[in-house]
């Protein structure tokens, strides 16, 4: 019995094992086709990942273009504003500066161009009736009078120049210190 047994146990083994044999290959070529499935499938969808990515990148590239144009208007708009507003404050400074200046002339007692112009008129009038009074006469080998007045005014007009234009400069400077602080 013990014999038949073990003939019987052999037999189940042999069974067993060729039936573990067969899974275990089948098991295999499962793997394998797994795995083959797997590789072609991959390179499919690796494929439709890059033309997705490559989809989103241009999406993405004209939204950030849209942005720097709209950045871009802006900052231009506010370089145009500001650019207004420091002329226009140059405008102002420039006129106020007119103002004092001539302020500060007018009280140093310095003619203006105006008023020499209308002294050299009234020079040459009066050196005119003069030669005109003096037509007949012999004139002294002396200068004339009005020559000697003219060349005083014009050397007192020389001085006032000078001391019109160090309050000029003076001006300037305290001028270009009160800008300086209205633009900073």
């Amino acid at each position: 019995m013990v014999k038949k047994f073990n003939k019987e146990a052999a037999a189940i083994d042999t069974n067993l094992l060729g039936t573990v044999k067969e899974s275990s290959s089948q098991i295999w070529l499962a793997g394998l086709g797994a795995f083959a499935k797997a590789q072609e499938e991959g390179s499919k969808v690796f494929e439709a990942l890059v033309k997705e990515g490559a989809g989103l990148q241009k999406k993405v590239r004209k939204f950030a273009d849209a942005q720097v144009s709209d950045v871009q208007a802006e900052v231009t708009g506010k370089i145009t504003e500001a650019t207004s507003k420091a002329a226009g404050a140059w405008d102002r400074l420039e006129t106020v500066f007119e103002e004092r200046v001539g302020r500060a002339v007018s009280r140093l007692g310095v003619p203006s161009k105006a008023d020499i112009a209308t002294l050299t008129a009234r020079v040459e009038e009066l050196t005119k009736q003069v030669q005109k009074m003096n037509a007949g006469k012999t004139v002294a080998a002396k200068a004339s009078p009005i020559k000697a007045v003219a060349k005083k005014a014009n050397g007192m007009a020389a001085d006032m120049s000078k001391l019109a234009a160090k309050s000029v400069k003076r001006t300037v400077a305290k001028a270009k210190t009160t800008a300086r602080r209205v633009v900073n």
